[in-house]
Parts: C-alpha cells; structure tokens; sequence
C-alpha cells in the first residue's frame, strides 16, 4: 500500500512524497503518472516565465509558443484523467 502525502515546500509549489511497501514494484503506473505531472508543472511554469518576459517587453511569438504547449498539455492530462475514470467506472459495472 502506498501512501501519498502532499506538502508545501518554502516556493509555494506542492509536491508529492510517495511512499511504498517493499513488496510492491520499483516501477509503474504510478511513477508515470507522477512523471507526466511534473513535466505539465514544468510546462505550465515556463508559461509564465515567458508571460512575465513578454510584460518585460519580451518576444510575443515565444510567450504564445509556451502558453500553447501548456494549454496542450494540459488538455492531454484532462483526457488522461477522463479516460482513466471511464475506464474505471466500466470495471466496477463488471459482474464477477
């Protein structure tokens, strides 16, 4: 059984602290879910680095180049999410 645990660190971003029992796998579903969180932060972030840039008298074309890649990405997760659910509510229709 794994155990998440969400904290503030001093940036104000949340984290995930995940621990496992010995008994379970070193990888999986979990640390890829985990993984394509941290790469939509890191997207979503650079966003508005660029945002902030462009307010500075940045490149705009840059500024839209980066809020798309995070507008895109986050619609993936959101369909990554929807999908899990969907696929999730089909396995507890199942008779067994």
């Amino acid at each position: 059984m794994s155990d998440i645990k969400i904290f503030e660190n001093g940036s104000k971003n949340l984290q995930l602290n995940q621990t496992t029992n010995k008994s379970q796998p070193a990888g999986g579903f979990n640390i890829l879910i985990t993984e394509a969180m941290e790469m939509l932060s890191k997207a979503q972030n650079n966003a508005d680095s660029a945002v902030k840039e462009l307010a500075s008298g940045g490149d705009i074309t840059q500024a839209i180049i980066m809020m798309e890649k995070a507008d895109m990405s986050f619609q993936l997760m959101v369909e990554v999410r929807n999908r899990l659910l969907n696929a999730y509510d089909e396995v507890m229709r199942m008779q067994v």
